[in-house]
């Protein structure tokens, strides 16, 4: 049978418990956070004076910050992309509104609110370009991106499992240094983002757990594939208007990576991370292409702390047609 049809099969076999996955990791929207929770109320008598104190408060978060909020604002915005992406994986039947079609929906509509959220803060505070953030934003989705998965469902849950991790430290990250410049609401606003992903990410990261269990060779050499063409981040193809392709994401990295929102060492944290939790180390059975495999994703941490080391970040910011200056 040709490794495209096991994967099927297992797929199949998950799909049984995918209804307790739903209720386990997702949350139902009646008793879920709404964007309108953490905003200005326009229906209420105080409406003006609430978006004056918003716009006092934010004029005075550092310029990386704003970046990193802006490009994270982006990233969850490119959501039609990464919805269309999951729905193409082997095993998710759109059509005949299968369990992982299910799955795919919900997970997008618990994302779906974190975009809308975030642009309307940055829409309030009065500190975006905002014409120049949609305009991003539209072209990121145009551009669509590319991650090296194609169909097969380990690679992607293996890129979503990191992923969701990835956006967990990043928002919670933001939101601690949003606290720290006096941004209580925001940062409350971005601590419960992160909780989603967290969330999320504990439900992709069960989902590698029990495919290990049921084809431990071929899921190990799926993870061996992605850490070794590395995972590429959802705003890889960042632009701004007039600019090429891919040509904003490495100064909004920099700027990430100079307040410490999301690190080169966040990057191997999440390595170790998925090593410890899969129990890379202690599973058997395999053949020994995968033994092999094994070995290299329990050295591949200490090699990439190597190269992370010397990395050099440029001490000044680039300065993004996004952001407005602080007045």
């Amino acid at each position: 049978m040709s490794a495209q049809n096991v994967r099927l099969e297992v797929m199949q076999l998950l799909e049984k418990k995918v209804e307790s996955y739903v209720d386990q990791y997702l949350i139902p929207v009646e008793k879920i956070w709404q964007p309108s929770d953490f905003l200005p109320n326009p229906e209420g008598d105080n409406f003006f004076e609430e978006i004056k104190e918003l716009r006092a408060i934010a004029n005075d978060m550092p310029y990386d910050l704003w970046v990193v909020l802006v490009g994270d604002t982006i990233t969850e915005e490119a959501l039609p992309t990464y919805e269309s992406w999951l729905t193409q994986v082997e095993g998710v039947d759109e059509e005949a509104k299968n369990g992982w079609s299910k799955w795919v929906r919900q997970w997008t509509g618990e994302e779906n609110r974190h975009g809308d959220v975030l642009n309307k803060y940055l829409y309030l505070s009065g500190r975006i370009n905002m014409r120049e953030v949609e305009i991003t934003t539209q072209y990121l989705i145009n551009d669509g991106f590319d991650i090296g998965t194609g169909r097969d469902p380990y690679k992607n849950f293996v890129y979503t499992s990191f992923q969701e991790l990835a956006t967990y430290i990043s928002h919670n990250r933001v939101a601690q240094l949003t606290k720290k410049a006096g941004n209580t609401k925001l940062s409350r606003l971005c601590k419960i983002i992160a909780g989603d992903e967290m969330r999320h990410h504990h439900a992709y990261s069960e989902f590698i757990n029990q495919i290990f269990k049921v084809d431990p060779s071929e899921m190990m050499l799926a993870f061996q594939y992605m850490m070794k063409q590395k995972i590429t981040m959802p705003a890889h193809f960042l632009r701004e208007s007039g600019n090429k392709i891919s040509s904003a994401f490495e100064q909004f990295s920099d700027s990430a990576q100079r307040i410490g929102v999301y690190t080169a060492t966040d990057y191997v944290d999440i390595l170790k991370k998925l090593n410890e939790m899969w129990e890379i180390d202690k599973i058997t059975g395999l053949t020994s292409e995968a033994e092999k495999a094994r070995d290299y994703l329990m050295k591949l941490p200490d090699r990439m702390t190597r190269i992370s080391e010397r990395l050099v970040i440029p001490a000044e910011s680039h300065i993004f047609k996004w952001v407005e200056p602080a007045r």
